[in-house]
This record gives structure tokens, C-alpha cells and sequence, in this order.
């Protein structure tokens, strides 16, 4: 089968590379450095299970889709608008288009562009690129995908690459429930630029932790989303799981790139305005870490 990425960055090149390595045709489109990076050498991947070379096809440009059965949208989530508009004149009619982004709402703004479905999917991978061209796993990579027509196909397709799957008839609740995980543990770790085995050991950082995962359950039940998870449990247990993990929002701003803050923490604050929920922790997070995406460089 043959499936195009679009949005080679970590997460992207993570499932693309499992996806090559289980025998199908993978093209990544990216950005310049990762795109000659991999057309030179192939794809550098590293992880507990298999580190090596990936030999797959790589583009700069959104024409690459073409021809393919499958296409995972894995840009940040204030590229969606344009990733849909650059998507659209390449994608066949059969073409299954699957949301692999942050946020809660990317499959509903990738849809109403593409005047198509397409399907969300909750991530849980920790993964950073290490270099152009090189992807470094550091845990997890299942999934969890949203009920439809073709979501046993895929899950099967995912699993046979080595891809933990879940299909879930909620789905909009499990993105959710990973959209609070980030509220908490994002932005605090961009701004200290701590991992999170680190920074859970900060004085009065519990309290604030409890305080932004308090507003978000408030925004999220006045939005009709029923929260079944133990969401406190679930924070804890990334950072048990992943101490020294930095999150994607810190790393964004230690390379100098704009974060998805917007969509986090500040998809809360304005959701949270809309249906009269208070959401001061949020914003003050929101605030700070927009302040240091404008920072003049070298401060």
C-alpha cells in the first residue's frame, strides 16, 4: 500500500519508518533539511526495538500524496488549514486521510477543508528528532482510533507494522482526556525547560498541576465531554514513564519554532470563555509561553 505522511517531523517520520519497515510503499513530506537528509542516506531511526536505516521516499511537496491509499496528517496544528488546502487536488477518491495531531478539533478543521472525512486519532509516542533525517523513540507509540467503516482495516494495517491499536467509539473523549495531559505538563516544561521527572520535584508545581487540570475537566464537562479517565492518574503516569522527557512545546522553543500552544492551553482558555468557565491557570501558561515564542533570539 502505498501511504504519504504529511508532516515529516518526529511524530511523522516515527510511524512512517514502522510503516516502511512492515513492507510498504512510504513517502515523507517535509521540510528541506529531512527531505535531502533521507533522500541521501534514508531515514535514521532509532528506538529500544530496531535502530537503523529506513529506506523510503521523501518530498518537499504536498503532489507526493498522489496515488496513495492512505495519508497521515501529522503537521502542528496551525499548519492544518494549509496542509488540507495543499493536500486536496492530490488525494484520490478512495484516499483515507487519518488526523495524527495534537488538539482536540484538527479532524473537524482538516474535514471542513477538504470537504471530506477525515478521522481523528489520539497519539501517545514520545519521539523527537534528533537530527535532519533522524528520528529518536523514546516510549509508547499507540493509538487510538476513531470507530468507523475503516477503522478495523487500519488497526489491523497499524498492528501488523507493530503499531499498538485501539479503535474507540468515543474518540472524542480519549483526545481529551491526552489534551489535558499536555495542558499540564507542556507548557510548564517549556517555560522551566525541565523534563518531567525534574519538574513534578518543583515546589508547588502539584498544586499547579491540580489547578490547570481542574479548569480543563470544567471546560471539558461544560463542552458535553464526559472525562471516564483518572486524568490525574494519567499525568503522573507520564512522568513516571518518561522522566526524562522534555515536552514537544519545550522543545519547539529551545529550536527557535512556534509551539501548539494555541491549540493546548489556549484552546482551553477560549473554550473556557465561551461556555463561562474560569480558566486563570490556563492562561497564565498560555501568556508565558507565548511571551517566550516572541522572544528575541539569544534571551
Amino acid at each position: 500500500m502505498k501511504i504519504a505522511v504529511m508532516g515529516a517531523g518526529a511524530v511523522g517520520c516515527y510511524y512512517g519508518g514502522m510503516l516502511a519497515r512492515a513492507g510498504h510503499e512510504v513517502v515523507l513530506i517535509g521540510r528541506p533539511p529531512h527531505v535531502e537528509a533521507i533522500r541521501a542516506q534514508g531515514l535514521r531511526f532509532e528506538a529500544a526495538a530496531f535502530s537503523g536505516t529506513i529506506a523510503l521516499a521523501a518530498a518537499g511537496d504536498a503532489s507526493a500524496i498522489k496515488g496513495a491509499a492512505l495519508v497521515l496528517c501529522c503537521v502542528k496544528s496551525g499548519d492544518s488549514e494549509r496542509a488540507a488546502a495543499a493536500m486536496a487536488p492530490h488525494l484520490e477518491a478512495t484516499t483515507i486521510v487519518l488526523s495524527l495531531q495534537n488538539g482536540v478539533d484538527n479532524a473537524a478543521r482538516l474535514s471542513a477543508c477538504l470537504g471530506r472525512t477525515a478521522l481523528p486519532v489520539a497519539v501517545y509516542v514520545a519521539v523527537e528528532m534528533a537530527g535532519p533525517g533522524h528520528v529518536r523513540h523514546h516510549g509508547r507509540g499507540d493509538l487510538v482510533i476513531g470507530a468507523s467503516p475503516e477503522a478495523e482495516a487500519l488497526s489491523a494495517l497499524f498492528v501488523a507494522a507493530g503499531i499498538p491499536v485501539r479503535v474507540s467509539d468515543n474518540v472524542m473523549a480519549t483526545l481529551w482526556e491526552k489534551l489535558i495531559v499536555n495542558c499540564t505538563l507542556n507548557a510548564l516544561s517549556a517555560i522551566t525547560r525541565q523534563p518531567y521527572g525534574v519538574l513534578a520535584q518543583g515546589a508547588g508545581v502539584a498544586d499547579v498541576i491540580d489547578d490547570v487540570l481542574s479548569e480543563c475537566l470544567a471546560v471539558a464537562r461544560a463542552d458535553g465531554i464526559a472525562i471516564a479517565a483518572d486524568s490525574r492518574a494519567a499525568v503522573q503516569g507520564i512522568i513516571d514513564s518518561m522522566p526524562t522527557q522534555r515536552s514537544s512545546t519545550a522543545q519547539d522553543l529551545m529550536r527557535g519554532k512556534p509551539s501548539e500552544i494555541d491549540h493546548l492551553n489556549g484552546y482551553v482558555v477560549r473554550r473556557g470563555q465561551a461556555l463561562g468557565i474560569a480558566t486563570p491557570a490556563n492562561r497564565v501558561l498560555y501568556a508565558l509561553v507565548r511571551l517566550l515564542e516572541n522572544a528575541p533570539a539569544g534571551n
